[in-house]
């Protein structure tokens, strides 16, 4: 709620080991400085940010903002979206160009690897998601049937079944094999901007089924979907039962939401925030991090904390 404060950062020149000699405008602190890294912080605010020099930079791989990306569970391939219309396949370890996904009509909001590295997901405004071979980028599936863009997608377990939201306002679990929809999870009334699907914890009610599950619903049972919605509400969904878990209202639209543990969960919001929820009790947020106002992204779970990006 306060102004924003800019400040600049100045190199008056470089060590005898290389290192700059680093000064900041008023109000705000040079503290320490390495070959890779500046820490800069503003007393008066009480913050500080280190500021990271990426060791590889891949600029030929898309000729605009990259809207979507994920690297195979063996580390070697990535794949990424883009607003130049564009998707592909590329190795991480130099980012040379292996694959071009093409077949979605209009922009592809999502793409993520299956957990065998060999397969691809994607989603488009095109409402259509898509299952493509890593190898020969064929598109192998398509799945049809919602009517709006898709915003986002989940894969459970090994991936017989794989989850979608839309800005339809709803979120729909797929049979890969049979390439059918096995049923809508939620209906929200508003575009669904991020899903994540989870095991919960055993003490959790998850509610029953009112129809036997398909034989074709593979790794449901004691999951619960996470719906990060745009009317600024956070839901939980048992998976199996399609019944509702519990509802969080927040400061803003949710973009984004991920798991940290089978209790524990994270959202980010339109405005900045971050929210830590424990899912048994989600009447007040366990913490709430606000680094700046620009919208939440994207959240990664990653050793002992997180990784979120932001619009900034």
């Amino acid at each position: 709620g306060k102004p924003t404060l800019y400040g600049s950062v100045t190199r008056r020149g470089l060590s005898s080991e290389g290192i700059p000699d680093i000064t900041a405008s008023e109000g705000f602190l040079v503290q320490e400085v390495t070959k890779k890294s500046i820490l800069i912080s503003c007393p008066h605010e009480n913050v500080s940010t280190k500021f990271l020099a990426p060791y590889t930079t891949f600029s030929r791989i898309h000729q605009k903002s990259i809207t979507c990306l994920d690297i195979s569970s063996g580390g070697g391939l990535g794949v990424s979206t883009s607003t130049d219309g564009t998707m592909k396949i590329w190795q991480a370890a130099n980012g040379e160009i292996r694959r071009l996904l093409e077949g979605h009509v209009y922009d592809v909001n999502c793409c993520r690897f299956f957990p065998s590295g060999l397969v691809v997901l994607s989603g488009g405004m095109d409402a259509q998601l898509k299952i493509w071979s890593a190898e020969d980028a064929s598109c192998v599936v398509t799945f049809k049937g919602h009517k709006g863009g898709i915003l986002d997608t989940a894969i459970v377990d090994r991936g017989r079944n794989v989850l979608s939201c839309s800005r339809d306002g709803t979120a729909r679990l797929w049979d890969c094999g049979k390439s059918a929809c096995l049923g809508v999870i939620a209906d929200c009334g508003c575009p669904v901007n991020g899903i994540a699907a989870g095991a919960a914890d055993d003490s959790l009610n998850l509610g029953t089924p009112e129809h036997p599950p398909s034989e074709r619903e593979i790794g449901t049972e004691g999951k619960i979907l996470l719906l990060a919605r745009e009317d600024k509400k956070l839901q939980g969904v048992g998976l199996q039962s399609r019944q509702p878990v519990f509802l969080f209202v927040g400061s803003d639209a949710f973009n984004c939401c991920t798991f940290l543990s089978s209790t524990c969960i994270l959202a980010g919001t339109q405005d900045g925030n971050i929210y830590q929820l424990d899912v048994r009790n989600t009447s007040a947020p366990i913490q709430v991090v606000h680094r700046s106002g620009a919208p939440v992204l994207s959240l990664l779970p990653y050793r002992d904390g997180f990784i979120a990006s932001q619009g900034n």
